[in-house]
């Protein structure tokens, strides 16, 4: 199956560039649809897309819990960033309710091409 996300242009040069190996999601009703080996097409704002093969998903209730299990630089944090690293960052996309009610998912990518 393959699915759609949009990204914003740091995090999508990060995927491209193969640097940033975990997208992480809201396990929301539509990443509850995600599988291994699917497909995530991802698009930045300016139209440019590359295609992901989904490698693993990782669930977990919170961010705080995945931040302490998997590695940050695979999120896409450089190593100088690592130790400011925080799970509040991902408050800048979703609220506490939100995560609350959904969980979160740590998409484990491989197989990066531009489309």
């Amino acid at each position: 199956m393959k699915h759609q996300m949009r990204l914003l242009a740091q995090p999508f040069a990060a995927i491209k560039s193969g640097r940033k190996t975990i997208e992480l999601r809201l396990f929301d009703s539509k990443r509850q649809l995600i599988r291994p080996d699917d497909e995530i097409c991802f698009e930045n704002p300016d139209g440019e897309s590359v295609t992901a093969k989904v490698k693993a998903l990782h669930v977990f209730p919170d961010f705080e819990t995945l931040y302490r299990t998997l590695p940050l630089e695979q999120y896409g944090y450089t190593k100088q960033e690592v130790p400011a690293a925080s799970a509040d960052d991902m408050l800048a996309y979703y609220t506490r309710a939100q995560i609350e009610r959904c969980g979160v998912v740590g998409i484990e990518l491989s197989e990066v091409h531009i489309c």
